[in-house]
């Protein structure tokens, strides 16, 4: 596959997700790792599979994603890099690349 397949859906966590009051106390920001899982769950669904991801190979977080705020997360695929964007409201706030491998065989959990 020469060009890279896409994909793109609405973000949003909610108020009461539990990584969120010690992130922080007063000012709540849902963390990277959140968002991180999130993009991996999307992009599951997008490819009716589960999906193994080896690394991280690149993350950026250039602006925060509040409560209850809607953004929209951009995936492309290509071959075993992931790419995703999170933007809201034309504003960049994340980006980076997942290295996936081999899907998993559920027979051996490997």
């Amino acid at each position: 596959m020469n060009e890279p397949a896409t994909h793109d859906f609405e973000l949003r966590i909610g108020a009461d997700h539990p990584a969120l009051p010690g992130h922080f106390p007063g000012r709540p920001v849902v963390p990277g790792v959140v968002l991180l899982d999130r993009i991996v769950a999307g992009a599951e669904e997008w490819l009716a599979r589960s999906i193994r991801v080896c690394s991280l190979q690149q993350a950026k977080f250039t602006r925060p994603l509040l409560p209850e705020q809607t953004a929209k997360a951009f995936l492309s695929l290509r071959g075993d890099e992931l790419k995703f964007e999170i933007v809201r409201e034309e504003v960049r706030l994340a980006q980076g690349v997942f290295k996936l491998g081999p899907a998993q065989n559920a027979e051996s959990g490997e």
